[in-house]
This record gives structure tokens, sequence and C-alpha cells, in this order.
């Protein structure tokens, strides 16, 4: 079956050009799969819940300094740094304006928010495109496979070409759309996560800062 599939890669296989569009999908959808994993679990994550007992502590404790210091050895990941905004903000004044914090806060997490969710949509286009060209490839063959029975002296051996290229490049359509569609999946998940735990934290920080007013 493998050596089948790789074979209908060859030009004289009759859809070969159906089976390379769908493989650049399939390449695409994986490297956009790779750099999200790092970018997103590497890059941005981070145990909110530890990171903000020990901002809450020093906040509490008046040390605005250790606590912008502490975001900022977290490397550029998305919890922290929506933090950090606020707490900068926060140790301009001598009383803490609670509606500057606020802003300060949703500035960073509108400048966050894209890099969390770059690219991973494309993830769910490249899934249906490589459906749609499978079936695309799938009504080639059997026009193929009609044209072979209609023709004259058209054999068996026409006629199940024609299927084969209809099921390959249904079955290939297939293998390129799951793990594209599965990786949106699970990218978006994991992006939506982060956000909920800044717009959470971020949200009883300010009253920390502000004393709930």
């Amino acid at each position: 079956m493998l050596s089948k599939l790789f074979h209908s890669f060859m030009p004289g296989f009759e859809a070969w050009v159906f089976m390379w569009v769908m493989l650049f999908f399939l390449v695409a959808g994986m490297a956009i799969i790779i750099e999200r994993v790092i970018f997103l679990w590497a890059r941005s994550n981070i145990n909110a819940n530890l990171f903000m007992a020990e901002i809450r502590k020093l906040v509490s404790a008046g040390d605005f300094k250790k606590a912008i210091a502490l975001c900022k050895s977290a490397d550029g990941k998305a919890l922290p740094m929506v933090v950090l905004a606020a707490l900068i903000e926060a140790d301009k004044k001598e009383f803490v304006d609670y509606r500057a914090v606020q802003n300060a806060v949703d500035e960073a997490t509108l400048e966050i928010m894209p890099r969390l969710t770059k690219r991973i949509s494309y993830l769910a286009q490249l899934g249906n495109l490589a459906t749609l060209t499978g079936l695309t490839g799938t009504v080639f063959g059997l026009i193929l496979s009609f044209e072979a029975a209609g023709a004259t002296g058209g054999g068996a051996e026409s006629l199940s070409a024609g299927i084969g290229v209809a099921m390959f490049t249904t079955l290939f359509g297939l293998i390129v759309a799951l793990p594209n569609i599965l990786g949106y999946t699970v990218l978006n998940t994991k992006a939506n996560e982060i956000v909920d735990d800044i717009d959470e934290h971020s949200v009883k920080l300010i009253h920390l800062l502000t004393g709930g007013k």
C-alpha cells in the first residue's frame, strides 16, 4: 500500500499534480505546528498560579522593583509581559491610578494576543484545502473510470486505474487534513488557555494594586 502511495507522486500517475499539491499542504502544516508548539509551550507558557503567587507576595510587601525584575526574568513569556506593564505603570506614581493600570494591561494584552494566535488559523484552512483537493482528485479519477468504461475496448484494467486514482487522492487528502485539523484544535486550545490566564490574573492584579477601587 505504501509503495503504491509513493508511486502516486510520479508523473506516470494521472493525478500526480493533486498529490504534490496536498503534500505541500502537509509540509506547510507541519512547519506551522512545530513553530507554534515551540512558541506556545516553550516561549509563552508558564505556571500561572505559582508565578502570580510570587508576584502578589511582592506587591503586597510593596516591593515593586523585585516584582518587575521577576517579570523581566521570565524571558518574554505572555503573562509576565502583561503583569510587567501593569507593575511599571503602578510604580510610576505614589497613588495607583486604576484607569492607567487597566489601559496598560489592555495595551499589553492586545499586543501579545496576535503573537499567540499567529498562523494557527492557517491549519484549519490547510486541512479544508487538502480535503477539497482530495475530493477533486476523486472526481477526476471517477471521470477517468467512466471514460474507460465507455471507450471502445475499455477493459477492467483501465477502469480500475481510474478508481485507483480516485481512492489514492481521497486517502492522501484525509491523511493531510487530519494532522492539520488536529493541530489547529490543540494549538487554538492552548492559546486560549494562555489568554484566559492573562485575563484572570491581570484582573486580580489590578484589584490588588488599586485596592479594589
